[in-house]
């Protein structure tokens, strides 16, 4: 992953792109989605994308913040309750139920060991990055692939058609999952793009 490019400057390449593309930008920079990708609060992505900092913070409040956002998220999807998310991650981790409670909830800090294991249970990318980046980091590293998938599409016209109509290729794989005035306007687009208009012929 592109690590070395900062967040100030993946904004603007994106800010750019979007501009260029006639994108909407909340289709790109949404900070709900950011903000449960990040496990970071949506205020924090919002003065992000706003160019603003980040309120000051240690490891030890990163680590704790983001497995508690992780565990509200995860209850919020399974329709569990926190008692059994708790039994779930003792049972995988080896670990009393109380602790498992403890950390969940953001009061306790679990040691690197540990770390390692609800890095396993609740699937994230970027191994225990994920839990100890600062907030700029966390969130430059979800942008990237947005970054990357518009810069591609530049070289691609009929992709840069799908991206402005927000379609991915996975909608075009899935059945269903594209409505028949969504694909009409895309394949409109596409013939414009590769035909000649009236009165034109092909160069």
């Amino acid at each position: 992953m592109e690590v070395s490019v900062r967040l100030p400057g993946t904004l603007r390449r994106l800010e750019t792109l979007i501009a260029e593309r006639g994108l909407k930008r909340s289709a790109v920079l949404d900070p709900a989605d950011l903000a449960a990708r990040t496990a970071l609060p949506e205020r924090t992505v919002l003065t992000l994308l706003r160019g603003g900092a980040a309120p000051e913070d240690t490891v030890n409040d990163r680590v704790r913040l983001r497995i508690h956002t992780l565990a509200q998220g995860y209850l919020a999807r399974s329709g569990k309750r926190m008692s059994d998310l708790a039994a779930d991650i003792s049972q995988s981790l080896g670990v009393s139920d109380y602790w498992a409670r403890q950390v969940c909830d953001g009061r306790k800090m679990p040691s690197v060991e540990l770390l390692h294991g609800l890095v396993r249970f609740f699937d994230v990318e970027d191994g225990e990055a994920f839990f100890t980046a600062s907030a700029d980091e966390a969130l430059n590293r979800a942008l990237l692939p947005a970054l990357h998938r518009l810069e591609r599409a530049e070289q691609d016209p009929v992709q840069a058609l799908l991206d402005r109509y927000g379609v991915s290729g996975a909608d075009l794989r899935s059945h269903g999952s594209i409505s028949r005035d969504q694909l009409e306007r895309v394949l409109e687009g596409v013939l414009r793009s590769v035909l000649p208009a009236e009165g034109e012929t092909h160069r």
